[in-house]
């Protein structure tokens, strides 16, 4: 009996023992996480409940009241939003596409294990997607001001300067060059990724069947990478519709800036620059998250249907 009782304790030792190591190991591992959780909480949920709350508010200021019809009368007559999400439409329904077509072809020549020097072409492509968006708009500027390098070599060969930074038209053809200089690189890599990973006997059959280029361009190269394009597609929807550093630094200072203000600069005009109106602009948050989902929507659908 005593022997029993001695094995019964011995086992409830372990027990406790292996509860104990298992409840140190947790502790160490929430030890880790906890610092993350709270910087989460405090810069991102917290935040996105708040805008939920100043959805509802009309700010002057600090000084906040409840009105949330208010806000959705002043965003249906508001002709600055208008204008606004017309500029922000343009740079998304022109560039985007022009941007992810250049990325495509890039990608799929240098793809090519012929060519020589491929390395040096992706870096060189590639590389304006790592440098700092504020340096290269400030470049930008400077390249394409009244008196800059741009004009001063188009003047050589008998054309008249263009008004790249004060030109409505012209300031937004700037904006989209910046952006396509800046990001096509980027999505590059992922159609190289994708292409590399396509079955080269596929090719091979194709062309064994008297495929040509362009045909097995658009019967395998297009259907094996629609998962890449969808995805390359919508970050750069969502990036467009969140255009600010661009616009921003490029323009600024040149003359108006109606022709090229997107929405965020318009969210950060009411928060810092005009009297502050925080609930307002929570709204037109909201509808840039809105856009976006719908048009991540349409774009999943299109490619369902393709399929």
């Amino acid at each position: 009996m005593r022997n029993l009782l001695q094995g019964f304790k011995n086992i409830i030792k372990r027990i406790l023992q292996a509860i104990k190591r298992r409840m140190k190991k947790i502790g160490i591992g929430w030890a880790f996480i906890i610092p993350a959780l709270f910087f989460i909480t405090l810069f991102v949920i917290i935040p996105i409940f708040y805008s939920m709350f100043l959805v509802t508010q009309s700010c002057r200021g600090i000084v906040c009241e409840s009105n949330f019809t208010g806000n959705i009368d002043k965003l249906m007559g508001d002709v600055q939003f208008r204008q606004v999400f017309k500029n922000t439409f343009i740079f998304f329904i022109v560039q985007v596409p022009i941007m992810l077509t250049l990325a495509l072809i890039f990608a799929v020549i240098l793809n090519n294990p012929k060519l020589r020097f491929r390395g040096v072409f992706r870096t060189a492509i590639f590389l304006p997607a790592v440098t700092s968006l504020v340096a290269y708009s400030v470049l930008f500027k400077m390249m394409l001001a009244p008196e800059g390098i741009m004009n001063t070599a188009i003047s050589f060969i008998g054309i008249s300067p263009i008004g790249w930074l004060t030109d409505p038209f012209w300031q937004r053809v700037t904006i989209i060059i910046a952006l396509l200089w800046r990001w096509t690189g980027y999505n590059m890599i992922f159609y190289l990724s994708g292409l590399q990973n396509i079955d080269k006997e596929m090719f091979e059959a194709a062309e064994m069947d008297g495929a040509n280029k362009r045909q097995t361009f658009f019967k395998i190269t297009i259907p094996q990478l629609k998962p890449i394009i969808l995805f390359t597609a919508v970050m750069s929807t969502i990036g467009t519709l969140q255009l600010f550093d661009e616009p921003f630094n490029i323009i600024r200072g040149s003359g108006t800036t109606a022709s090229t203000m997107t929405l965020s600069q318009y969210i950060y005009n009411l928060s810092f620059v005009y009297i502050p109106n925080f609930g307002y602009a929570a709204v037109i948050s909201y509808v840039i998250m809105i856009i976006a989902a719908l048009l991540t929507i349409i774009q999943f659908r299109i490619m369902r249907e393709e399929k």
